[in-house]
């Protein structure tokens, strides 16, 4: 519920301070006193789009702040949740227009967008009036609206959850099929592929060992023959055959030198046992080194053949046999896509019996609250003095989607026989007002409460039928809030709290300012309404007349 509206420097009002009620909350004024700004200082701390400029002549900024009373199930609090804002009991709004144009906004003294904004009123404030497009004229609302009077949230829930199954269903046979045509359209390739990389038995770290065997192939032949000299140098006829003459002379001489060439003798030992061990090594190089012709071109075949794979998969050689697997995985789906694609179907199939049974399901539940819907407007309509008026809910075939395969619309014929239309487009302008509030009579039992603002909706009519708006006004504001800026004193008269809107002029600049009419000042406005400038006693006669039937 809005319990108040605190505004400043907007516009032609410099200061005001309003309380508003719970139920029937009515604000008159002559014309051109205010009453549509105040509306827009409303609009402007709720993020609706509205006049431009906004601040006070003279004034550097302009600041409007709503707050309102929650309960703790408010949809609001989720979109407080959801942009970081901690919810509490009350609801304070700020926003301020800067002179540069600038807007600040500020929800429970936390900064936020204008679009958070928007949301928050969305689930706050509807407002209605002849000129309503946002929402019981706007066909795109009417699917929902109807929906809430037939209770069927939990059906177009399981319809919205069916669809989505359905639609995953299809995204995942769509996929499958369209990557096996895919793979079907490439099969030669790949199993030529395959086959080639199959042949090559390639693994990581073939291509590097295969370039070592090949550069040393290459280069052995050289290697070989230096090699080859040194184990010449070591042989017995080279440093071998020295070192044995060496040992055989020191051993003729150390019979004469009592054992002065012992150790000599022993390091000679261990050279040619050294010597000896070297020999061994060499031997087994050369032998390492000794290959033909043919095993060059076989390696260096080989290794062209892995190096050209690695360059016609754009690839390291080392990850051809990620490749190899990555192609036989693609044709072992050719192989068995068909049996996946047919259990695809089988559950694209099933999915859909589940979807059709739950959008029947929430059609049956639309065309019972339609005739229902449609029964409560007439009952409405006769004291409206709109008898002979027809409303019907049409609920025609639409394709498939998450709300079901029907479409929603509100449609009015103003006389029996006349063909039926868009509400905007058969009423005229003071029908279309009586169409609005009968409809949202009929709506808000089951609708989510929010306060209800009505912008001269009463316009265009009089007498009876202007009473019979007042009630159905008071009506609605009985389990909540109602905010209506009327002309008819009929309307007025039913208000449980009563605003005037005044218009003065200080120091040359014309203000506005809103006054709270004590029991006397309203029979003053409502007689001032009643006969117009000229208040007589007979108009307050007239003003007690209707706030005493009440």
């Amino acid at each position: 519920m809005l319990r108040g509206l605190s505004v400043r420097d907007i516009l032609i009002i410099d200061h005001l301070e309003l309380e508003f009620q719970p139920g029937l909350n009515v604000l008159t004024g002559e014309t051109g006193a205010g009453k549509s700004i105040l509306l827009d200082c409303l609009g402007f701390v709720l993020g609706w789009r509205g006049r431009a400029e906004l601040v006070r002549q003279g004034a550097e900024q302009g600041e409007v702040v709503a707050w309102f009373d929650l309960p703790a199930d408010h949809p609001v609090n989720d979109i407080l949740k959801d942009s970081g804002i901690e919810p509490e009991d009350e609801l304070i709004l700020r926003r301020i227009n800067s002179r540069d144009g600038r807007k600040t906004a500020f929800v429970n003294d936390r900064r936020c967008s204008g679009q958070v904004l928007r949301q928050i009123s969305e689930t706050l404030l509807e407002l209605h009036g002849q000129h309503d497009d946002r929402g019981l004229l706007d066909v795109k609302g009417h699917m929902a609206l109807l929906d809430d009077f037939a209770q069927a949230a939990s059906l177009r829930d399981e319809t919205r959850q069916a669809w989505r199954a359905l639609s995953l269903a299809k995204v995942e046979r769509t996929d499958l099929s369209e990557k096996i045509a895919a793979l079907a359209a490439e099969e030669d390739y790949l199993r030529h592929t395959v086959d080639e990389l199959e042949a090559l038995e390639v693994q990581s770290g073939d291509e590097s060992q295969l370039d070592a065997q090949r550069r040393l192939m290459k280069a052995a032949v050289k290697i070989r023959t230096d090699v080859t000299k040194a184990a010449q140098a070591l042989s017995p006829q080279g440093a071998e055959g020295q070192i044995i003459d060496a040992s055989r002379w020191l051993a003729e001489a150390a019979e004469h030198l009592d054992g002065q060439l012992d150790a000599a003798m022993t390091a000679l030992d261990g050279a040619l046992n050294m010597l000896a061990q070297s020999q061994q090594e060499i031997d087994i190089v050369l032998q390492g080194l000794s290959f033909n012709a043919s095993e060059l071109e076989q390696t260096e075949e080989r290794l062209f053949a892995i190096r050209a794979a690695a360059r016609k998969h754009a690839v390291l050689p080392d990850e051809l046999p990620n490749v190899a697997a990555e192609l036989s995985a693609k044709l072992q789906t050719l192989t068995s896509g068909t049996a996946g694609l047919d259990a695809l179907e089988r559950a694209v199939a099933a999915a859909e019996v589940v979807y059709l049974q739950a959008a029947e399901r929430l059609h049956g539940a639309r065309v019972s609250a339609a005739g229902a819907l449609d029964q409560a407007m007439a009952a409405e309509l006769a004291p409206l003095k709109m008898e002979r008026a027809v409303f019907k809910t049409e609920i025609t075939p639409s394709d498939a989607g998450p709300t079901g395969a029907d479409t929603v619309a509100f449609t009015v014929a103003t006389n029996p026989g006349a063909p039926t239309g868009a509400l905007e487009k058969i009423a005229s302008g003071g029908e279309l007002s009586r169409f609005l509030l009968a409809l949202k009579v009929c709506l808000s039992e089951r609708a989510l409460q929010r306060t209800m603002i009505f912008d001269e909706i009463d316009r265009g009519v009089g007498g009876a039928t202007a009473d019979a708006v007042g009630r159905r006004l008071a009506q609605l504001g009985a389990d909540g809030q109602v905010l209506v800026v009327t002309h008819s004193p009929q309307v007025a008269a039913r208000g449980s709290a009563h605003w005037r809107v005044e218009k003065r002029v200080e120091q040359d600049k014309t203000l506005s300012t809103v006054v709270a009419l004590t029991p006397q000042e309203r029979v003053d406005e409502i007689a001032r309404m009643l006969a117009g400038d000229v208040v007589t006693d007979e108009a307050r006669g007239a003003a007690r007349s209707l706030l005493g039937a009440l």
